[in-house]
């Protein structure tokens, strides 16, 4: 059961006015004053990162479920569902994935592909609110961020394992001169797919439909102590062993392997992006959930 507390209309609407890091929040408070006031609320930062470590309940809201970010703007709900574009789609807000109308201290959101859901919102601080279904009392937490001042670096580091599942392949792009011969020389792809990795031997430009599995094993990506800009990751070979690089994101479509035993840079360009939710694509298949990688206990070799 939650707790219900009452927010004056005009102290919400004047701080609003006022500034748009709204302090109207007051802790555990029910928006219960206005529609009105519950849509100025909602459209008071640009973005609202989705926290889904945070959230609590055994149940599902299926597309904040999916979505590292919302955005409610004057009637329709904006999504960012993906790592790669994040901060570029629709100007930073995502793609519109529904419509959504407010009632007092709720929101009524049509989305596109999993249709009604009648959610209530509560305020917890000055830049963060509570979504809570009641259909099957499940809460998730969103922070609240203009697109001006959102870490968008610290998105891709948090979620990498979802990054680098967003495309069909890796296609290996360059190789430093410098680094003594090793095997992974000769690996020209990777994926990476939920539960273990794939790697291919065959020769650049191949397309995606064609490659031939060489290699499969088990991955892991593990955070690194003291160090929040860098991830390392572990291919485990299924009868051959395993290999050890630092993971370094370039961009939204590149990312850096740096094989410490042996001194070499590798680059991989993402082939096949899978856009989720523009369509019922991928719906069921990416669903993000609570989750922590394993901390390592390393200095970085890389130079930075």
């Amino acid at each position: 059961m939650k707790t219900i507390k009452l927010l004056t209309g005009y102290f919400l609407l004047a701080t609003l006015m006022v500034s748009c890091y709204t302090e109207v929040i007051i802790e555990d408070d029910f928006i219960e004053e206005s529609a009105f006031n519950t849509d100025q609320v909602l459209q008071s930062y640009d973005l609202w990162y989705v926290d889904i470590n945070a959230t609590r309940g055994n149940g599902e809201v299926p597309f904040l479920q999916r979505a590292f970010t919302v955005s409610f703007d004057r009637g329709v709900l904006y999504a960012n569902n993906n790592i790669v574009g994040i901060g570029k789609t629709g100007g930073g807000y995502g793609i519109d994935v529904g419509t959504y109308g407010t009632l007092r201290g709720t929101v009524d959101i049509a989305h596109d592909i999993d249709g009604s859901w009648f959610l209530e919102v509560f305020a917890v601080n000055n830049n963060t609110i509570e979504l809570y279904d009641a259909n099957s009392d499940t809460s998730y937490y969103l922070k609240g961020y203009q697109i001006n001042n959102f870490d968008y670096d610290t998105v891709f580091y948090d979620n990498i394992n979802y990054f680098i599942q967003e495309y069909d392949a890796w296609e290996k792009i360059f190789t430093s001169e410098a680094g003594a011969l090793n095997d992974f020389d000769n690996e020209n792809y990777i994926q990476f797919l939920p539960n273990f990795f794939r790697s291919s031997l065959d020769a650049p430009n191949t397309s995606v439909s064609n490659l031939q599995w060489d290699f499969e094993g088990d991955y892991q990506v593990y955070d690194v102590q003291g160090d929040n800009s860098l991830k390392t990751l572990t291919l485990d070979y299924d009868f051959m062993g395993d290999d050890y690089f630092e993971l370094y994101v370039i961009n939204d479509s590149t990312i850096e392997l740096y094989h410490p035993d042996s001194g070499t840079t590798y680059e991989f360009k993402g082939r096949g992006y899978q856009e989720y939710l523009k369509s019922s694509k991928g719906t069921e298949s990416k669903k993000r959930v609570k989750s922590s990688n394993p901390t390592m206990n390393v200095e970085r070799k890389k130079a930075k």
